[in-house]
Parts: C-alpha cells; sequence; structure tokens
C-alpha cells in the first residue's frame, strides 16, 4: 500500500515570509532609484539640440 504526504511542509513562517516580501520592496526600490539616477545623468550629458529632438528640456530632467 503507498502512502501520500497530504501536508506540505513549511520552508518558512509567516515571519520569515513577511521578511523576504520586505526585502523584495526594499530591492526594487533601490534598483528603481538606481534607475532614475542613471537615466537623469545620461539626459543631463545631451545637448539643449538633443534634449529637443526628444521632446524635452533641461527642467524635465529632474523630474525624471
Amino acid at each position: 500500500m503507498a502512502a501520500f504526504e497530504t501536508m506540505t511542509p513549511v520552508t518558512h513562517g509567516v515571519f520569515g515570509g513577511r521578511l523576504s516580501d520586505a526585502m523584495r520592496g526594499i530591492v526594487a526600490a533601490v534598483v528603481a532609484w538606481n534607475d532614475a539616477r542613471e537615466t537623469r545623468n545620461a539626459l543631463s550629458k545631451l545637448t539643449d539640440r538633443e534634449l529637443e529632438d526628444i521632446g524635452l528640456c533641461r527642467a524635465d530632467i529632474e523630474a525624471i
């Protein structure tokens, strides 16, 4: 006769799951901040004419 395990093992507790979610949120926020920082730096290096070609002006850079 075969026996099947009906209970799934708990790999982490509720606290561990919330901690993982919090860490994922923090990492995602840092990644988003860094992407915006790199974009602002790249746009700052463009000339006014190049910015105009893509529909931006120098004042728009900080809003990104």
